[in-house]
């Protein structure tokens, strides 16, 4: 059928009735309204996290008549958007993306890694934040550069060695020093310019050549520098810090006699009475020797609590040249103005991390504040474990470390010997003990009741045995102690108070009755034989009682001393080895068994505090 063509006035009505399709414009675009636009960016921000460049780059042509007012609108928009989205995201949001990053670093980490962290965090947590300064300086912000300087020098051919020289002969002796500037080590006393009736006195003591700790320690302390010193029981350490006090004594006494009223130049802090009893008797042995050579008396002061301080008052009509004492009895003469520290330039604590761990810290900071001048200060012990040796670094002036061997180690001069002892046979079996060497014997026990008991049953069996423990008054110490020393008793059963220091030359045996807790204690224990050069034999108790912890800090000190362990040792396993090998000793006590996580020193001195809070809120209530 062929179609109709249309008139012209038909053709205009159906264009006037026609709908123009926007579709078939290739350069059309439809408009969207600012509203919707805004929800689709929000959404698009806020699922896909598309950047500020991003959504610039995404905009929406528009025309060019408005593009610059919404523009503007768009990135007032945008703003708004973030400020929504942060203000929208809670701190808990927050904190669990942390703990995500966190998981995944872990994650990442060995057992090892993470328990040395754990270590580190705790390390940092109990380390003192105040150095070891007067108040005075504290509060001043005075700060020492340069150590006191002396008029000692090394003879000059000594000098003239080269530091290789130097290092292969520390390396001779096994010691380990740490410092700016180190003195030179010397062998000989002579060298050392020490006074002829002393290296006399010597001689006839038996004393031909220093110990490893003299022949570096002596040559610091002369040369006037602040001194940490690490060295076995027994090596000789008390001759290493009195010797060059007595010297700087004389040569202040020559330079301007001391009259009624001055002193001390130097003082010397103990944690125990005998301790400090037996440094003030060697003391003033080599002050009278110096007397019979021609050279000035020294006036000394003995400065214990338990003693009448009326029995000396001899001493302070004259000038004191040197002061021994315990830190209660010391700030308490200080306090009475009985002597001053005006003209003090030597400090020197003897078992210096025992008198820390003892609570000794603030008293130790109270008599600092009676110093107004720099003085040399030297800390010496025979277990310095990693955190008292950073505490040591904070509070002296270019310290010189001097280590002869690992600071806690046990002296290789001793014999040990653990054997496994139930409880109920112990009495009878230390009767047996007694017998492998002869008399004197040395017997110690963790627990004041336990001691008197093992003195009882000692005397029952027509054994001649003192006791010593801190219950004990002064006077039935001295005795105890005198008596042992002079033969008229055969055994001394102690406690942990005639641990620290205590010389008893002829030993040969030492008997651990109860294994302490704290391995430190068993290493000083031990000390008490096998010195001066002498080998002794310890034997320890052990049994079911025996916390695991000590028992495993006791087998690694054994393998390192390269004893013997019994097979009650050997087969407790360190949970530390499937971490990837055992890791380094604990820095709080310098036990080889455990890390400072567990660390029974740590969980003692809290409890400590604890209970002094809860004493404290007793009294105040």
């Amino acid at each position: 059928m062929t179609p109709v063509p249309s008139s012209p006035k038909q053709d205009q009505g159906n264009e006037a009735q026609k709908t123009y399709d926007y579709a078939d414009d290739d350069d059309y675009e439809p408009y969207i309204p600012v509203a919707q636009r805004r929800q689709q960016k929000l959404a698009k921000f806020a699922t896909r996290g598309v950047s500020t460049n991003r959504l610039s780059k995404l905009k929406l042509s528009r025309d060019p008549d408005r593009e610059r007012d919404e523009e503007r609108e768009e990135e007032e928009e945008e703003e708004r958007l973030k400020e929504k989205l942060r203000k929208e995201r809670t701190l808990l949001e927050e904190a669990q993306e942390v703990h995500r990053k966190k998981d995944l670093e872990d994650a990442q980490k060995t057992d090892r890694e993470k328990a040395e962290e754990t270590d580190e965090k705790i390390l940092a947590a109990i380390a003192h934040q105040r150095k070891l300064a007067s108040d005075l300086e504290l509060a001043k912000g005075i700060s020492y550069t340069e150590s006191l300087k002396t008029s000692w020098r090394a003879p000059r051919y000594i000098r003239e060695r080269t530091e290789a020289q130097h290092s292969k002969l520390r390396e001779k002796y096994h010691i380990i020093v740490d410092g700016e500037g180190i003195p030179p080590p010397i062998e000989k006393f002579g060298d050392m310019k020490i006074p002829t009736p002393l290296l006399t006195h010597f001689k006839k003591k038996g004393i031909i050549t220093p110990t490893p700790i003299q022949i570096q320690g002596l040559p610091t302390a002369f040369s006037g520098r602040d001194m940490i010193g690490i060295a076995f029981t027994g090596s000789g350490k008390t001759l290493a810090f009195s010797l060059p006090l007595i010297m700087m004594a004389l040569e202040e006494d020559a330079k301007l006699p001391l009259e009624r009223g001055e002193g001390p130049v130097g003082v010397i802090l103990c944690p125990s009475r005998e301790l400090a009893t037996q440094t003030f008797e060697n003391i003033q042995e080599w002050s009278e020797v110096m007397v019979q050579g021609g050279y000035t008396k020294l006036n000394n002061l003995l400065c214990i609590g338990g003693i009448s301080m009326g029995d000396q008052s001899h001493v302070f009509n004259k000038g004191i040249h040197i002061v021994v004492a315990t830190p209660g009895r010391l700030i308490d003469m200080l306090s009475k103005n009985r002597f001053n520290f005006l003209g003090c330039k030597f400090l020197c604590m003897d078992e210096a991390d025992r008198m820390i761990d003892l609570g000794f810290e603030d008293d130790v900071r109270n008599i600092m504040s009676y110093l107004k001048h720099q003085r040399q200060t030297l800390l010496f012990s025979a277990t310095m474990p990693r955190k008292i040796q950073d505490f040591a670094q904070q509070s002296l002036v270019k310290p010189v470390v001097v280590n002869v061997g690992r600071a806690g180690a046990a002296n290789l001069d001793v014999l040990q010997v653990v054997e496994y002892v139930k409880q109920e046979a112990k009495m009878v079996y230390l009767l047996e003990c007694l017998q492998k060497t002869p008399p004197p014997v040395i017997v110690f026990s963790e627990n004041k009741n336990e001691v008197d008991d093992i003195q009882e049953y000692l005397l029952l069996k027509g054994v001649e045995a003192v006791a010593i423990h801190g219950s004990k008054t002064q006077e039935e110490r001295q005795y105890a102690i005198k008596s042992f020393k002079s033969g008229a008793k055969d055994v001394m059963v102690a406690s942990g108070v005639a641990s620290k220091g205590l010389d008893f030359s002829e030993i040969q045996h030492v008997i651990i009755f109860s294994m302490p807790k704290e391995i430190e204690d068993y290493v000083h224990q031990i000390g008490r034989t096998g010195r001066n050069g002498k080998t002794g034999i310890a034997t320890t108790f052990v049994n079911m009682n025996t916390p695991e912890q000590t028992l495993l800090d006791l087998k690694y000190l054994l393998i390192e001393a390269g004893q013997k362990v019994p097979p009650c040792l050997t087969s407790i396993q360190d949970p530390r080895v499937a971490q990837g090998g055992a890791m380094k000793g604990c820095p709080v006590c310098g036990g080889l068994g455990h890390s400072i996580s567990n660390c029974p020193k740590l969980e003692e001195t809290q409890r400590r505090t604890m209970a002094s809070h809860r004493g404290g809120d007793i009294g105040g209530y």
